[in-house]
């Protein structure tokens, strides 16, 4: 459970009914429209969906999960597996790493030393390897534009609520007691739409472009250490090499630990 998510997502919808509730003669039932929600979510929704196949856009769910349940590569960790594993190839040779497979829990990891132990050249271990980057990169940046399309469109319907309420309201200008709630009920729309993108959908697409950066980060480490065992690079330089991609404060951690 990424708890940033759940308590940036908490926070921000707490000062909301903080604020409501402090306000003078404020109430929820004040603020709860049924037409309005249905305009704002429908709409988007609808809008988002034909900026998508029909595939795609049934995996919003799974693509939202991700901004709560998600596993952070730790950067240092997959360093000290890559330098442990060049030191057995360099040590035993590189066939001795196919012992050592079952340990390894990502299958990113696997795909490099499997090609490895079975003597692919490196130019095509390297071009396999950033294919699959680029693989994920595309799958990442479609969910994200998923949530970046819905946090667009919700604004824009929340603006349109507000013009059909003015609409309706301005056809009841012979009864000025209906006026203050009709324009109420008409700004409420835009208020909605707002909230939606600016406190859900935006920081959701946010938190995916941190992931998606995280684990491409991640991966551009596997392919530079798997390149450096299949070369036969000491695991002190290649240790060095992937270190670049820490801060210098972490590295001087990670030696001390060592």
């Amino acid at each position: 459970m990424d708890i940033a998510t759940v308590i940036g997502l908490s926070l921000g919808l707490a000062f909301l009914a903080i604020a409501i509730l402090i306000s003078p003669g404020a109430s929820f039932g004040a603020f709860l429209d049924y037409p309005s929600i249905m305009v704002v979510i429908g709409g988007a929704t609808a809008a988002a969906l034909a900026c998508s196949p029909l595939k795609t856009f049934f995996g919003i769910p799974r693509v939202l999960k991700v901004a709560f349940i998600n596993k952070q590569q730790d950067t240092r960790q997959l360093i000290e597996q890559l330098v442990s594993l060049a030191e057995t190839a360099r040590r035993d040779g590189l066939l001795a790493l196919e012992g050592r497979i079952e340990e390894i829990s990502s299958p990113f990891i696997i795909l490099g030393i499997q090609m490895a132990v079975d003597g692919t050249r490196p130019e095509v271990i390297e071009d396999i390897m950033r294919t699959e980057i680029d693989a994920v990169a595309t799958r990442h940046r479609n969910g994200k534009n998923l949530i970046d399309q819905l946090g667009k469109f919700a604004p824009a319907y929340g603006m349109i609520g507000t013009l059909l309420g003015l609409i309706l309201m301005l056809g009841q200008l012979d009864d000025p007691n209906a006026l203050g709630p009709g324009m109420a009920v008409a700004l409420i729309t835009t208020l909605y739409g707002a909230i939606l993108s600016n406190s859900i959908l935006m920081p959701f697409a946010e938190k995916l472009a941190f992931l998606n950066k995280e684990e491409l980060t991640a991966m551009e480490i596997v392919v530079r250490g798997i390149m450096g065992i299949q070369s036969g690079e000491n695991p002190r330089v290649i240790e060095q090499k992937l270190s670049t991609f820490i801060p210098p404060r972490l590295r001087t951690v990670n030696r001390e630990a060592a």
